[in-house]
């Protein structure tokens, strides 16, 4: 374990058991509690919770309590995560960890029409993605039969079949906002790219309906319409999440003020950031601050 630090507290920078030579690294293991800090690392990581209701989850600047069942996958290098005991009183939590490095499915492989599913799962996981409980009863028994596999080349294909049925699932969720996990995730569209990269580039400016189609040479309906349909959200709130995720990363990075983070991230008063903050987040600005200081803290 490493530390990196913040302009606050540091977060654990995790060395992982995988080696070069690994495809991936498999840890099946019961536990009474989790005592693990805030943490990130450059391996991708699948990880699975059983037994654990009331175990709190943090992925970047989103949490919330799991149920008996839960399964994350994680893509981004510098997005921190956690599993707290929270209000789990279970003796018997089983956690199953898949950690793999991005090398084992290159871009050579995952550009295949084959892979195309399972490159957008990982995409999708820059930023977290969390499984339904449906999802999770149709793949446990491979993943549970995946931890007792003796031979390492069909542990492999074991390991590819899982993903790919994973990244069929159309009931999967992102969890952290794409600007807190610093993810570059681009719809495949150009035009769409190039507004991304525009809203990207001004979201702390007043960003109008009309500059942005003409950018992409449509109309504002149309590109209204467009953008809906290829990045399944509405102009105004993808504007809005790359805004609070932006201010959620300037709370727990720097020492500005709300007042300040609210006005450098294009919200025009206070009370509409707060408002809209809380809405997306569950609490307010100076919460938020507060609570993730509290989970950097290690003891």
């Amino acid at each position: 374990m490493s530390e990196e630090t913040s302009n606050h507290l540091p977060v654990m920078r995790e060395i992982t058991p995988l080696m070069g030579s690994d495809c991936f690294y498999l840890a099946d293991r019961h536990k009474s509690r989790f005592d693990f800090p805030i943490h990130t690392h450059r391996e991708y990581e699948l990880n699975y919770i059983g037994g654990g209701a009331g175990v709190r989850r943090t992925v970047g600047d989103h949490s919330e309590t799991v149920g008996d069942d839960d399964l994350v996958l994680i893509t981004g290098s510098d997005l921190e995560h956690v599993w707290e005991q929270g209000d789990c009183h279970s003796t018997d939590i089983r956690e199953i960890t898949i950690q793999f490095t991005q090398d084992v499915l290159p871009e050579s492989l995952l550009s295949k029409h084959q892979f195309r599913s399972i490159r957008q799962m990982l995409e999708s996981a820059r930023c977290g993605l969390a499984f339904s409980r449906p999802t999770i009863m149709k793949v446990y028994g491979k993943l549970d039969a995946l931890t007792r596999q003796k031979s390492s080349f069909h542990a492999v294909l074991d390991f590819l079949e899982l993903l790919y049925d994973l990244s069929l699932a159309e009931d999967s969720r992102t969890l952290s906002s794409s600007a807190f996990a610093r993810s570059e995730t681009r719809s495949e569209s150009r035009r769409i790219a190039k507004v991304q990269d525009y809203i990207a580039r001004h979201y702390d400016k007043d960003i109008r309906l009309e500059e942005l189609a003409g950018l992409v040479g449509m109309t504002p309906v149309a590109f209204s319409r467009f953008f809906h349909q290829r990045t399944g959200r509405t102009l105004s709130n993808y504007i809005i999440d790359i805004r609070i995720g932006t201010a959620a990363r300037l709370l727990a990075d720097s020492d500005l003020t709300v007042a300040e983070i609210c006005y450098d991230c294009g919200f025009n008063t206070l009370s509409n950031f707060n408002r809209l903050f809380r809405k997306h987040k569950g609490c307010s600005p100076t919460e938020f601050r507060e609570n993730f200081f509290k989970k950097k803290l290690i003891v």
